[in-house]
């Protein structure tokens, strides 16, 4: 193959566009959903899922800060957590797949603890989330809940989103 018909590097070579690398905080969500998973599901011990998510391959590109306050903060918050996303639900708690329901708590807790994420990132990061892990149309309801969350818990930052959007169009 000569030089002129090397695919560029974000092609493969077949000439498809890659995925761009997932940040360190994008894998910290996909690895606390795991952790989250296994609470949910398994009731496990929340040291015994840290150690053995922190064994899994391909840990070591997360952002261990965040994965830790998300997996510690949602278990510890999970109670709080529940009660910001129940009114949102239009079915019972019990209900909800543990993966959809780790993936609203996840959301919930990034919009009230890390001021740093923008709600929309918190929004569509929980959307791929659930894309990845959920059922077929489980990231529908995610993206419904956490959107009416957002204003009650984000609410100066989703209006001036909003507010710009309209100005725009």
């Amino acid at each position: 193959m000569t030089d002129d018909k090397k695919p560029a590097r974000s092609q493969t070579t077949s000439g498809a566009r890659k995925a761009p690398a997932k940040s360190g905080r994008s894998r910290s969500r996909e690895f606390a959903l795991q952790a989250l998973y296994q609470h949910l599901v398994g009731r496990n011990d929340p040291a015994s899922i840290d150690a053995f998510t922190r064994d899994l391959a391909g840990f070591h590109k997360a952002d261990s800060v965040h994965y830790d306050a998300l997996l510690h903060g949602c278990i510890r918050e999970g109670a709080e957590l529940d009660a910001l996303i129940v009114p949102l639900l239009d079915r019972k708690l019990v209900e909800i797949s543990p993966i959809e329901r780790a993936v609203m708590w996840i959301g919930a807790y990034e919009f009230l603890h890390a001021a740093d994420v923008p709600w929309r990132v918190v929004l569509n990061e929980c959307i791929e989330l659930t894309k990845e892990f959920g059922g077929t149309d489980g990231h529908k309801y995610v993206n419904a809940v956490l959107n009416g969350l957002a204003p009650k818990l984000r609410g100066a930052e989703v209006e001036a989103d909003r507010s710009a959007a309209r100005t725009r169009g």
